[in-house]
This record gives structure tokens, sequence and C-alpha cells, in this order.
């Protein structure tokens, strides 16, 4: 809700809406927990109307393929291991260890992989354009055999 019209509430349906927002305050905890077999798992820790957190965790062969995300930014920290971000034609963007993070608006194509011997855990932070129409992954190169779910398989073009 934008501040403008919340100043134009009564003070009765302004404290309904304060009381209503604060029904819906979540508290998370990330454990690592027994993981599958998959190149990556995704560990979700909470979904809200504007965005959305989760830790990726990725093993062996869990790197990804170039893609952007419309309709909303995403930020990456990492909690354990080394991973690297590239660009278009494979431009490394930025190499992050324990501690360190990306901000990657909407619109800027990437992709990234593990480096070295440890799991790699990524936190994830997704904020959505809540004007923007509905956030979608958009693939630009082939995406990897493991990639089987539905909305990992979305391209700019029919053509792959």
């Amino acid at each position: 809700m934008d501040a403008v019209t919340l100043a134009k509430m009564s003070p009765e349906e302004k404290e309904a809406f304060h009381r209503d927002c604060e029904t819906k305050v979540k508290t998370l905890k990330y454990e690592r927990t027994p993981l599958s077999d998959q190149p990556k798992d995704i560990v979700p820790l909470v979904k809200t109307r504007l965005g959305r957190l989760a830790v990726q965790v990725v093993h062996e062969g869990g790197e990804n393929n170039l893609h952007y995300h419309n309709n909303s930014d995403t930020t990456w920290f990492v909690l354990r291991g080394r991973v690297k971000f590239y660009g278009p034609e494979d431009v490394l963007i930025a190499e992050l260890g324990p501690e360190e993070g990306i901000a990657i608006p909407g619109g800027a194509r990437y992709w990234f992989e593990k480096t070295g011997d440890v799991d790699l855990e990524l936190l994830q932070c997704v904020s959505f354009d809540s004007a923007g129409g509905t956030p979608q992954r958009v693939n630009v190169e082939a995406h990897k055999d493991w990639m089987t779910d539905a909305e990992l398989r979305v391209y700019e073009t029919s053509a792959t």
C-alpha cells in the first residue's frame, strides 16, 4: 500500500491495516538437511507477496545456463563454498566466497557455477516487481538435462 492511501485512512482503518500485516510476520530457520542426489537442491525459507528467500545447495555438476529473470531482482549471498558468476560470452562477473554476494537486476543475463570441493550454499533473495506482471526465468542458452521443472524450460523463442 502506498503512503498516500495509508495517510487517507481513518485511525481505525490504519490500525486494521497494520494488524492484518502483523498477522503475516514469519520467522524462518535454515537447517542443513539430507539432500537429494540431484545436481542442485532448493530449500525454500519464506515467500511473501513481494519476495522469496531460499537456499540453493549446488552439488557437483549443478551449474546452470545463461538466463535472466523478468519482473524480479535477485540477490545471491554465499553461505558456504565458492561460486563464479558469468555474463554473456562467459565473461566473469564475480568470484565469491563465504559472506560475499551479488545483486542481479531483472533482465541481466547470467549463469553461475560452483567452484571448489564443498557443496555451494547460496542464499537467494528474490524481490518481485509488483507492477510488472508474473516473474519468469527466461533461458538464453539450452537448459541442462537435470532442469526438468517446466518453469526452467522457458525460452525467449521456441527455437531451443
